[in-house]
């Protein structure tokens, strides 16, 4: 406590012009003082899907199905694993669907147990128990920085991790728990970052970043797709943003940006004014972007070619297609 109070007297005393050594370790010192450790995500959910129309007419496209299970509970096991134990999923009018799966299904569980299917029925307890699931419903304009200042009164005064529904990674250790561990370490905002062939760089935010140590970069520009000749690498930071809640007031007066909509990066990018922005290049991930047509087939097939009940004759209908 006592090195604490003199941390604060110290960047009390410099005034305005406040070194950036002396403000990393009063915030440092300030998250390992409270004992903060993250334990809320925000989910944006509330998007039309409209890439996948018309399935996603009546169906979120973050429920659509990898085998046996929607994208987004991959996105939450991910959550729970990296330690999460609340999370506000952002949604719309049309996805309710989100709710039933995450809710317990009494009947559902009662039919199950009379059937005597109690590995069904297991799964079914365990999907309902991963988290505490808190449901709000998106308000205001278009964009994917509206449903995380819409989750402020919720995330309050602490650290937290805003993830996408449609897409997720596997890694190991998971992509967020790599994420809030650079974060617990810096005291500053992280973003995920994996390699994409230079060639796809317009489909990704690219960083210019300067390398801190071994996989940790500090962002110095995020640009949002650029053309494959003006992207200064091929690290697409994206997906997982472990963020502090000064985005907030940040968010509240940005303005709409490309296509009218407000954009967190935007936010990000006015952050990064008064405090450095991380990205974390994740280690032995795998990224699977579901929200895209191609990407999506591609990910059933390779959870399909590996799912316990279904490898064999899978693989082998796959081999007997003359097309």
């Amino acid at each position: 406590m006592a090195r604490l109070v003199q941390l604060r007297e110290l960047v009390s005393s410099q005034g305005p012009v406040i070194s950036l050594v002396s403000r990393r370790l009063l915030r440092m010192a300030e998250i390992k003082h409270k004992g903060q450790k993250i334990r809320k995500a925000v989910i944006p959910a509330a998007g039309f899907g409209t890439r996948f129309l018309p399935q996603t007419k009546a169906m979120p496209k973050e429920m659509l199905p990898i085998v046996d299970k929607p994208v987004i509970q991959y996105v939450v096991e991910e959550l729970v694993a990296s330690g999460i134990t609340d999370i506000v999923i952002v949604t719309g009018w049309h996805k309710r669907a989100i709710e039933d799966h995450f809710d317990y299904p009494f009947e559902l569980v009662k039919l199950l147990e009379g059937q005597g299917k109690h590995e069904l029925l297991e799964e079914v307890k365990r999907t309902s128990a991963l988290a505490n699931f808190i449901y709000i419903r998106q308000k205001g304009p278009y964009g994917n920085g509206t449903p995380v200042l819409c989750a402020k009164s919720i995330v309050g005064e602490e650290p937290f991790v805003a993830i996408w529904g449609d897409e997720f990674m596997y890694a190991t250790p998971p992509r967020t728990k790599q994420c809030i561990d650079v974060f617990e370490k810096y005291g500053d905002p992280v973003i995920s970052a994996v390699r994409v062939p230079k060639a796809d760089a317009s489909r990704y935010g690219i960083v210019d970043a300067v390398n801190v140590e071994k996989n940790i970069w500090q962002i110095k520009r995020l640009l949002e797709k650029p053309q494959m000749e003006e992207a200064p690498s091929n690290l697409a930071a994206h997906g997982c943003y472990v963020l502090t809640p000064d985005i907030f007031p940040i968010l509240e007066k940005t303005q709409p940006g490309r296509g009218g909509e407000i954009w967190l990066t935007d936010a990000i990018k006015e952050l990064m004014k008064v405090r450095p922005v991380y990205a974390c290049e994740v280690a032995n991930a795998k990224y699977y972007d579901t929200g895209n047509k191609l990407e999506y087939l591609k990910t059933v097939i390779e959870f399909a070619l590996t799912h316990r009940e279904l490898n064999g004759d899978f693989r082998a209908y796959l081999k007997s297609l003359k097309i």
